[in-house]
Formats: C-alpha cells, structure tokens, sequence
C-alpha cells in the first residue's frame, strides 16, 4: 500500500501503442506520480511486476477488450491493484462487470478526465475500490469486495449515487441542491432514501458504510 501522495508507482498496461504513449505522457506530467513501467497485456507482466514494483496497475482494455479481460484473469492474483479503463460503447455490454470478475478493483471510462484518473489511481494505491458511477449502481450488489459480516445493500439510483458522492465530499444539503438544480427537500429525500439502503443512522456512516460494500465514486 503506498505511505504518501508522493510515490505513487504506476505500471501502465496497453496493447494499443498509442493509448499506451498518450497515458505515459499524462501520467509523467502529474506529481507525485512515477511510470515504473510499460507493456503490453501479453508481455511477461510477472517479471515486470517483479522488476518494477509498481503500486497500482493502469490497464487500459482498449477498443476489443476480450483478450485483454482473459489475460488480466490470469494475472489477477499476482498484481497489485488494478485500475481498468473500459470502453465508453461496451458499459451497457457488461463488460464492467467482467473486468471486476477479472480481478480489477477501480472501473473508469476510456474517457475519464485526467484529474479523476490520477485520483482514482492514488485511492487503488491506498486500498481502495473506486468506480465510476456509470458502473456502480450494477456492481454493487452482485459484485462486491468480500465482507462476510457485512449487511446487504440496496441497489442505489444513479442520482442517489450523485447524492452520495456530494455527501462524501462534505457537502451540506444546501450546497448538494445547489450543485444538483434541486430543492434541499429533494435532497433530503434522497438523503433518507441512501440512510435506509445503506442501514446507516448518519451521513458519516453511509459513507463509511458506502466504502466497506466497495463504492467510492471519484
């Protein structure tokens, strides 16, 4: 798990070598970040790992991603978290939900802006599920982190999911219905409605409930 913001190691993981080039340059440009490595899917990734030590893997499943999702199956267990960037025309495909099957545990769009990338690269580095909230509300339930104790969660609406992420944030009700063009009752009908889905009595611990089922949207 890494100690700090500050030495985030990143193996990034493409067969296109386009992607692969484009994602090295955004990552190299962000601090606190180092690039420990590049390869293909189908490249000794073992002896990279070995080699390189990185903390997180950026995997990015390109335009056909089925051979991509058979080789990260294979490796799942000898990699260090996997961030998955999966194809904006497959998300109604289910091929989220493969690449979690897999073994990733942070799901983001292709297309996934360069500070939610980096976020959500230093939340996998420090343990951390992270998905993004197109993929959540059907990954919640059916794939979940193992929590044995855990009670089970309802299924939340993609505005209740908009609602939680604002709530993780701090936000009051007020500036959640303000950031959404809502009324603050609508808020806190949501709000009631993520407290009883979550079994949580506060806003606190809906979040921390929220983390422990595996959701945290960036």
């Amino acid at each position: 798990m890494v100690a700090s913001l500050q030495d985030l190691r990143i193996l990034i993981v493409a067969d296109d070598l386009l992607a692969r080039g484009g994602l090295a340059a955004l990552v190299r440009e962000q601090p606190g970040c180092e690039i420990a490595g590049q390869a293909a899917s189908q490249a000794d990734l073992r002896a990279d790992i070995d080699a390189s030590r990185p903390d997180v893997v950026l995997w990015d499943l390109g335009w056909d991603p089925a051979r991509s999702l058979e080789r990260l199956g294979e490796l799942a267990g000898d990699l260090p978290p996997v961030l998955a960037l999966v194809p904006a025309d497959t998300r109604e495909a289910g091929m989220a939900m493969q690449a979690w099957r897999a073994g990733a545990r942070g799901l983001l769009p292709r297309d996934a802006q360069a500070g939610t990338l980096l976020a959500a690269l230093h939340a996998l580095g420090r343990g951390l599920v992270v998905l993004d909230a197109a993929f959540a509300g059907d990954l919640l339930l059916s794939a979940q982190p193992e929590n044995v104790g855990e009670r089970p969660v309802e299924n939340l609406t993609p505005r209740e999911l908009e609602v939680l992420q604002l709530l993780a944030e701090g936000l009051p009700n007020k500036a959640i219905a303000k950031r959404l063009g809502v009324s603050d009752h609508t808020i806190k009908f949501h709000v009631n409605a993520i407290l009883g889905k979550l079994g949580a009595q506060s806003r606190t611990e809906a979040v921390v409930r929220a983390t422990r089922v595996g959701l945290i949207v960036l």
